[in-house]
């Protein structure tokens, strides 16, 4: 099988666009669960730090114990249901995108509809995996990017919906991406440190230079660890290009989004999360070619 994939690009693109099918239902699990895991770790340090004293009518340990994996939720339990019946619902209603096809999208059990995200994401996960596929071919620098790539869809679509870009996600890939450069799968190692570093700076002084003179945050941290992410990937060549993209994705999406819920206006802050996704994901595969088309255009 490995000597198929490696002599047949149709089908490893094939099974990468299947492998990305899956991980993308995975990947829906991801963006729903771990904010709501992060609060509730978040909200179980804070109470710990408030309590003083431990109550005497505390259970004993071993109802603690019950009471933890009866309420445990994490990304593998409970098991996924409806959020409107509570339908647990089973692995052959889970396939993706056809059991979503076969449901004519509504649950099985009280036919309230399922949002046409949860599909979509499998869709973009698959599409995004076969052009990994064909554009690096069998190699580990494919299996470097579908690592990174299958990050940014999560990270963009959790910053999408909560303004959150998480540490759990952005710190193992920024390790991710440097150990992949001491082999120099994407760029030297001495450019990826530097790239981590410059690219948490750039926006760490936009940052503090904004909040200086206008009293306001105007982006969160996490966009500062998104470009170091990118900079550990990439290196510090790319960074500019990355902030110019993300800048031109932003305004093309951003006004796509405006004009249309111009008649239901909302103040929801915008995320800058999945512009920078979307920018250092072209970048990773395309950005060599357009800094290279650039400078020629510059040469004339």
């Amino acid at each position: 099988m490995i000597d198929l994939l490696a002599n047949s690009s149709i089908y490893l693109i094939a099974c990468s666009f299947l492998l990305g099918l899956i991980i993308g239902s995975f990947l829906n699990v991801v963006i729903y669960r771990l904010p709501i895991m992060m609060e509730r770790d978040f909200r179980e340090q804070a109470e710990w730090f408030l309590k003083q004293n431990k109550s005497e009518n505390s259970p004993p340990e071993t109802e603690e114990k019950e009471q933890d994996k009866k309420d445990a939720f994490n990304l593998i339990l409970p098991n996924s249901t409806c959020p409107h019946c509570k339908h647990e619902i089973k692995a052959i209603e889970n396939i993706p995108v056809i059991s979503f096809l076969v449901l004519k999208g509504k649950c099985s059990a009280c036919k309230h509809p399922i949002s046409w995200r949860y599909p979509a994401i499998e869709l973009l996960t698959a599409f995004v995996s076969a052009i990994l596929a064909w554009h690096f071919g069998f190699s580990w620098a494919l299996l470097a990017s579908l690592v990174f790539s299958y990050a940014m869809i999560a990270q963009a679509f959790i910053d999408w919906d909560t303004q959150y870009l998480l540490d759990d996600i952005s710190y193992p890939i920024l390790w991710i991406g440097l150990l992949a450069n001491t082999q120099g799968i994407f760029t030297s190692i001495d450019d990826a440190v530097l790239g981590a570093v410059i690219g948490y700076l750039s926006l760490w002084s936009v940052f503090w230079t904004y909040k200086l003179i206008t009293g306001k945050e105007g982006m969160g941290h996490g966009d500062f660890k998104l470009m170091a992410v990118f900079g550990a990937w990439m290196g510090w060549q790319y960074l500019p290009l990355i902030i110019l993209l993300s800048s031109v994705v932003g305004s093309i999406l951003g006004a796509i989004i405006i004009f249309s819920n111009k008649n239901n206006p909302t103040d929801k802050p915008i995320s800058f999360g999945p512009y920078l996704a979307i920018a250092g994901w072209i970048s990773l595969l395309w950005g060599d070619a357009i800094i290279q088309s650039y400078l020629g255009l510059m040469s004339v």
